[in-house]
């Protein structure tokens, strides 16, 4: 069983010298340039793959909801005004389109997890400001953190998978989430604490 070292774990890359920013390419492609809309598709599937995953932990429709959300992208795009920031927007549609999927799953009583593979690698915790304790649980197996996810309340998985998956910040949160930024950040912290003992929990398991 191998661990790894958060440090040097990385979710994917991400580039900061990109030539346009996400709003540039958006105003672009609402102007009709389909070349801004095919950039923001490779900015954002692995990201939004990834957050889908850690939802629901379905490879199949993880990949739905990211077609979907891209769908809703192009055929909703003027709905997109540059007061927001894109990030935001295309995180709330992808959050929406998620939580459905987790409650049709819920509802069948499916086992989300039995569809893991060894094979595939599963993006870990790594935000930087993690207390060390859950640092240390971190570099557990990836089936226990994605069970230990799995587990958390709906409200505490969708907050910690924003904040130390996918790095979001706390105000982009609150807008995806439509929080205020107090309740995001007790959530979090509460998320944190109850992941941490999923985490021990499951190591007791499976000594």
């Amino acid at each position: 069983m191998n661990s790894c070292n958060l440090s040097s774990l990385q979710l994917e890359n991400r580039p900061s010298n990109y030539k346009y920013t996400d709003e540039e390419l958006m105003a672009s492609f609402q102007s009709g340039n389909e070349k801004a809309y095919i950039e923001l598709v490779n900015r954002y599937k692995d990201r939004l793959f990834n957050f889908a995953f850690q939802y629901i932990g379905d490879f199949d429709r993880s990949e739905d909801i990211v077609q979907d959300t891209m769908l809703k992208v192009y055929t909703k795009k003027y709905y997109y005004k540059e007061i927001a920031k894109f990030s935001t927007w295309i995180y709330t549609i992808a959050k929406n389109l998620a939580n459905s999927e987790y409650r049709k799953i819920k509802r069948r009583k499916t086992s989300s997890f039995s569809q893991l593979s060894d094979n595939k690698e599963m993006p870990y915790l790594k935000s930087s400001d993690l207390d060390i304790d859950l640092k240390y649980e971190i570099e557990s197996d990836i089936k226990e953190i994605n069970k230990a996810i799995e587990n958390l309340p709906e409200h505490f998985r969708s907050v910690i998978i924003l904040r130390d998956i996918q790095e979001e910040s706390y105000e982009d949160i609150s807008l995806i989430m439509d929080l205020p930024i107090g309740t995001v950040k007790s959530r979090i912290n509460r998320a944190r604490l109850q992941l941490r003992s999923e985490l021990i929990n499951l190591k007791k398991k499976g000594e």
